[in-house]
């Protein structure tokens, strides 16, 4: 394939990777192809983890983060210092070649960081992980829009995805000015405020086994060097289902769950509705008049007890 002057040789196209769906490496490769117009503006300028799938779903797929050595020239790099010493080559997807490169490499499940390149330590995006206790997934619903209503409560605009595995998303866009400590801390007041007012369906308790079938506001991705699936993202997952932006309307839709989307729907999806997340940048907030905000709550609440 010959993609923005940049030559690629795809190799194994009729390779199966998902063997109940009979979906292909060449499927797969198509995919990214196909998409790329969609999912770049979600991923470009971050540093990426590979997620590899060289043997399909029922093999033994892996996280790579450093780039190897016979990656091309013109794939972009990132030279990122680990918090504990020591430095890691990582990957840039900026351009539809570059995705399908991936591809190519039995990546179909990039993860991003939280950050971009040029200003590492400060993210753009603040995340609530939200996974079922179980299979209700209807929990996951109710997590999801009591956040967005709450971060709304503070001035801050959400965005929601499905993971594509077992739950949602919820993301803030921030305008880079906190550090990753300071993002941390605010999202885990966020999430024992939510907690304390829904304590019946809520959790900030990390040990299963004291969660008693209430969801745990997960926020332990907002951290430097962490990563999160990206939107468009394949999962190794049977039936090949996609992490995907959503409206929030469709969270009250009861047909919506986290795997809903795949690659063989998701572009009759994208035919009749464009991506939700096309405004996320434009969506930035400064976290002062929110922390003040969440910090007169708190107060408030604490009060109360």
């Amino acid at each position: 394939m010959k993609i923005g002057g940049h030559k690629i040789d795809t190799s194994h196209e009729d390779k199966i990777l998902f063997p109940k769906a009979k979906i292909t490496k060449g499927d797969v490769i198509d995919y990214f192809w196909r998409v790329a117009k969609v999912m770049l503006p979600h991923v470009r300028g971050r540093p990426l983890a590979m997620r590899r799938h060289p043997d399909g779903i029922e093999g033994e797929g892996f996280f790579q983060k450093e780039v190897p050595d016979y990656f091309p020239r013109w794939i972009k790099r990132i030279t990122t210092p680990r918090k504990e010493g020591g430095k890691v080559d990582n990957v840039v997807c900026d351009n539809a070649a570059t995705l399908v490169y991936l591809a190519n490499q039995a990546c179909f499940t990039p993860h991003v960081w939280l950050s971009r390149r040029d200003k590492l330590d400060c993210p753009d995006q603040l995340i609530f992980d939200l996974d079922p206790p179980g299979t209700k997934f209807a929990l996951v619903r109710f997590a999801a829009k009591a956040l967005r209503d709450f971060l709304d409560e503070l001035g801050l605009c959400a965005f929601v995805k499905t993971t594509g595995s077992r739950g949602l998303h919820v993301i803030v866009a921030l305008d880079r000015k906190q550090d990753f400590d300071t993002a941390r801390e605010f999202a885990q007041d966020v999430a024992r405020v939510l907690a304390n007012r829904h304590p019946k369906r809520l959790t900030v308790e990390p040990r299963k086994n004291k969660r008693r079938g209430r969801l745990y506001l997960d926020t332990a991705r907002n951290s430097y060097a962490q990563h999160a699936v990206a939107p468009y993202a394949v999962r190794a997952i049977e039936g090949a289902p996609i992490a995907t932006p959503l409206s929030w309307e469709e969270v009250n839709d009861s047909k919506v769950d986290a795997q809903r989307f795949t690659v063989k729907n998701i572009f009759q999806r994208l035919s009749r509705k464009s991506d939700p997340w096309k405004n996320l940048r434009r969506s930035m907030r400064s976290f002062k008049t929110a922390r003040r905000r969440l910090d007169g709550i708190i107060k408030k609440e604490q009060e109360k007890r």
